[in-house]
This record gives structure tokens, sequence and C-alpha cells, in this order.
């Protein structure tokens, strides 16, 4: 059985607003890159099996945009409070509870802990832009997993691809 994981970081967020951090919502170019995300999954034909979203505002946006695109329930994403701020244990603790039919699952969140998942997860570190931004806002990484979610080792994992926004901002026709 092959399983996949979709490590997702929310779209770009509009500082402008005036609330708190978890409710801060997508700025209109978080809104285009959950969309060029979603296009390209749709093109790869890389539909999750299980999505699964941070509670925050920008998070659950994100998650339901590429939902909507990829013409799943919106009122199956499972929103997870463990995301929210998480730490490397507290997603691999999100992770061990998706059910073992699901090949493929969507992890929408935020950065530092999605960052260090991925850190964790791969046998050798992916190599760090200069910007040091491994996963911008609204960039995707696509990972191997191991058979069980339940035992999820470090390095356990391989990164497949990695897909910003700004890589497909040429090929898209949204």
């Amino acid at each position: 059985m092959v399983r996949e994981l979709l490590i997702l970081r929310h779209g770009k967020s509009d500082w402008s607003a005036d609330t708190d951090d978890f409710h801060r919502p997508l700025k209109k170019r978080g809104k285009r890159g959950a969309c060029l995300i979603a296009a390209w999954l749709r093109q790869e034909g890389m539909v999750p099996d299980h999505v699964i979203s941070s509670p925050a505002t920008r998070a659950i946006d994100t998650a339901r945009r590429i939902c909507e695109a990829l013409h799943l329930t919106t009122t199956g994403v499972d929103t997870n409070e463990g995301i929210y701020e998480a730490s490397v244990e507290q997603l691999l603790g999100v992770l061990s509870c998706c059910p073992q039919h699901a090949n493929r699952v969507l992890l929408v969140g935020h950065n530092p802990g999605l960052e260090e998942l991925l850190m964790y997860l791969a046998p050798t570190p992916p190599v760090i832009p200069k910007n040091g931004k491994l996963l911008p806002t609204a960039a995707l990484a696509r990972m191997l997993m191991p058979d069980d979610w339940q035992s999820i080792a470090r390095g356990s994992a391989r990164l497949l691809n990695l897909t910003r926004p700004t890589s497909l901002k040429n090929n898209s026709t949204e």
C-alpha cells in the first residue's frame, strides 16, 4: 500500500486585518496561491482521501478552496486544534489519528511546525532556499509515507516534490 502525505502551508494571510492571529484571513495573494496549488493538484490527479486542517481562519479557508477545486465536500475537512502552533510531536499525534483507509492525506497548517515536520520525516534534509523559506505560504510538500499512520519514525518518509505557487504562475490557466 502506498501512502502519501501532502503538507500544505496555508495561503498568505492578511496582516492588515484588525484581528488576532488565529482569526487572520487570507489576503488576495493567499487566495490566488491556494487556487494555483489546487489547480496543480487537480491536474496531477492528486486527490486526498482525508483532509486535516488547523481551525485557524487562513488555514481552513485554504483547505476549503483546495477541496472545492478537487470537487470534495468541504464539510469533510477534519479540523484539529492540535495543528495550530504545533510541534512535530503534536503533528505526529494528529497524523496517527488518520483513518487507516486513507492513502493520501492533506495536512493544512502553519510554520514553523510544518517545516519541522518535513525535516523530521525526510531521511536527508531538503535544501533550504537562500530566502530561508522551505515552505513559503501555499507551498505543498508531497511525501511518500510508511504503511501505518500510527508509526511514523524520523527519516521514514521520502520527499517526492516540493511545489510553490510561484513556480506555477506561468503554467496555470486559472
